[in-house]
């Protein structure tokens, strides 16, 4: 008897997990410009929960994880869609329109790669670092083939380091929302007669958790930024240009760095993500033009080589670009557009279609090549944005009336493209989790586009609701209830280069000055390679030169930990197991820290409070001190609990 695999109940489990995740992945990218995959851990829930019934199969775990998946990925649309309030055209994220935009884009991602999963998956030597640790998670929680026994116990015991993880991380993130303990640490001092800087260290769990999934190499290059950010720049320019009477030295620094630093770490990240789409170029085409070649090939009744049929293909992209049409018209003609409405769903729709369908197989292969998680997925909105922008001028000439409303047109079409980018980013990882496990491609390809539409139900809610609480970096947050936006790195770099492009606005002395740090980055890592050394990404120096002390520092803190603990591990009777273990209590902090600050947006919103569940004064004395006790105990703890687990002989 076959197992089973596309059930109703493995839909409805992914989904809520998709829920969840998403919403965790669309604050923590919002705070640090970073989401994290969902994949692994949803698979662990999923073994864990559907472990009670009989019937269930290594398969239908396999369904689980691919609809979550969608979590990590579709929420990456924040990279892009927060720029249309940034620039200050919507105060909020209209649902319907945010939804389609989500669900034409993610499922255009999903039907573009199905013509390349027989040459990029099926006879592919592209390693797919998260799509096999994904299957060896299957494999090892769910014993044989066709069975979830959890001989080994990995399931109950990963579900317990989620749960525990989240907990924690939520716990203190609570007790900071009471005011008992302080959330961060910082302060601004001078350096000499004229210059200054300053420090801000966030005491934040799920940042740490985040440094733990990315690495030593990732957490040094952010340090590094930082260090160019703080260390540097920041104390050179506020000594060319000293303080205006009456502004205080906080408000001095913070200037400085906020409207000419950041654009620094805006010409490094740029230099960055375009070289390594360079440097990607030659395997990604050679990959993709045997691909054509191989996707030629005919339709099999194997039902772990079938896809989604052809017909299905075409009624599918027909409707995402019908959709896409329709969304472009109704934007354009709502603005004073409308009178070139017509002509620019003209270039729209062709846009969508061609240039999400290249970007489709570029990330696609970029993914199989170095992970979903390494892809250089901001890169892509870069050039998605400049070539955006450049296009419709051709159709529209840029005045003071209409300049506005181009930027946000040109922000509304690449978000589709966007979307596209970010789902087709994971899909070929999902297919070759589905192959190692001999899924059916076909089942799999209608979970994903289940998890794209529970994914982009969820979206708007959240964005809606961390507008309304906290704003964005650069928007005019007018009716938000505090006063400490979110960074939204990307969308708001995304929204500065579509305003250049269209507006000629942009900080060019910074941006030019950061793009020379980011070829000798460039340069810098080549030669670390070459003497095989630990890397410094650029692009993470460029996000530690553009993000906030406080989104960055526990990020670094947790790559070291990180580092600390793999060495441990290989000590351990079974390093693999331990390694999981770190990871999935990695992501649980993720999970908490985050769901408690979209749920904390809620109260913020209800009670038009700041501070909704603050029990002290915000100067309470000890607040700092337990502040820092809270951090250092919780990561006592939790990497304590890791390391006897792990030697625990099994």
């Amino acid at each position: 008897m076959k197992p089973k695999e596309l059930t109703l109940r493995s839909l409805i489990l992914g989904a809520l997990i998709t829920t969840v995740f998403t919403a965790a992945n669309v604050y923590l990218g919002l705070k640090v410009g970073l989401t994290f995959a969902s994949s692994i851990p949803a698979a662990v829930i999923s073994m864990a929960i559907l472990s009670a019934f009989k019937d269930s199969s290594i398969l239908e775990n396999n369904i689980v994880q691919t609809v979550a998946s969608a979590a990590g990925t579709l929420s990456a649309i924040i990279f892009v869609l927060p720029g249309l309030v940034i620039v200050g055209y919507w105060t909020g994220f209209p649902f319907w329109q945010s939804f389609l935009i989500c669900l034409s884009g993610g499922v255009l991602g999903v039907v573009f790669t199905i013509p390349l999963r027989r040459a990029l998956v099926t006879t592919s030597d592209l390693p797919y670092p998260e799509g096999v640790a994904a299957a060896e998670v299957l494999k090892v929680g769910s014993g044989t083939r066709g069975e979830t026994k959890d001989e080994t116990g990995e399931a109950k015991e990963g579900l317990r380091a989620v749960i525990f993880g989240s907990v924690v991380s939520a716990g203190l993130a609570i007790v900071t929302a009471t005011r008992i303990a302080a959330a961060e640490l910082n302060g601004f001092f001078h350096i000499g007669a004229t210059a200054s800087s300053g420090y801000n260290l966030a005491w934040s769990l799920a940042l740490l958790g985040a440094g733990h999934l990315v690495g030593l190499s990732v957490g040094m290059a952010m340090l590094v930024g930082q260090v160019i950010s703080w260390v540097i720049a920041v104390p050179w320019l506020t000594s060319m240009q000293p303080a205006d009477v009456g502004q205080t030295l906080a408000a001095h620094t913070t200037v400085i760095w906020r409207t000419q630093v950041r654009f620094i770490g805006a010409g490094t990240i740029a230099v960055a993500a375009v070289y390594t789409l360079i440097r990607l170029a030659k395997p990604v085409m050679g990959g993709l033009v045997s691909t054509l070649v191989a996707s030629r090939a005919v339709a099999t009744a194997d039902d772990t080589d079938r896809d989604i049929p052809p017909m299905w293909i075409y009624v599918l992209t027909a409707l995402c670009l019908a959709i896409s049409a329709y969304l472009a018209y109704t934007f354009a003609k709502s603005t004073v557009l409308a009178p070139s409405a017509l002509s620019l769903t003209l270039i729209a729709v062709p846009f969508v279609l061609i240039v999400g369908f290249i970007i489709a197989g570029v990330c696609g292969y970029m993914a199989g090549l170095i992970g979903a998680s390494n892809s250089p997925i901001s890169g892509v909105g870069i050039l998605s944005i400049v070539i955006c922008a450049s296009v419709i001028m051709l159709a529209v000439s840029p005045t003071v009336d209409n300049r506005q409303a181009l930027v946000a047109f040109a922000l509304f079409v690449t978000a589709i493209v966007f979307a596209c980018a970010t789902i087709s980013n994971d899909n070929l990882q999902d297919l070759k989790t589905g192959q190692l496990v001999g899924a059916s491609p076909m089942r799999q390809q209608i979970a994903l586009i289940v998890g794209v539409a529970a994914g982009a139900s969820v979206i708007p809610f959240v964005l809606n609701l961390l507008a309304k609480a906290y704003g964005f970096a650069g928007a005019p947050n007018l009716d938000v209830v505090t006063a400490n936006p979110l960074p939204a790195p990307q969308a708001t770099l995304i929204s500065a280069l579509a305003q250049g492009v269209i507006g000629g606005s942009l900080e060019w002395k910074m941006l030019g000055i950061g793009a020379a740090v980011g070829v000798g980055l460039v340069i810098l890592d080549a030669a670390l390679g070459a003497m095989k050394k630990l890397r410094i990404p650029p692009l993470a120096v460029g996000i530690g030169i553009y993000l906030p002390m406080s989104a960055t520092f526990a990020v670094i803190v947790g790559a070291v930990i990180s580092h600390w603990y793999d060495g441990r591990s290989r000590s351990m009777p079974n390093p693999d197991r331990a390694q999981r273990l770190g990871t999935l209590v990695a992501s649980g902090l993720i999970v908490g820290e985050s769901i408690w600050g979209v749920i904390n947006a809620g109260l913020i919103v209800g009670f038009s409070k700041d501070a909704p569940i603050a029990l002290v004064p915000e100067d309470f004395a000890l607040a700092p001190w337990l502040g820092v006790i809270g951090f250092v105990g919780s990561i006592v703890w939790l990497y304590g609990w890791m390391l006897r687990r792990s030697a625990a002989v099994r």
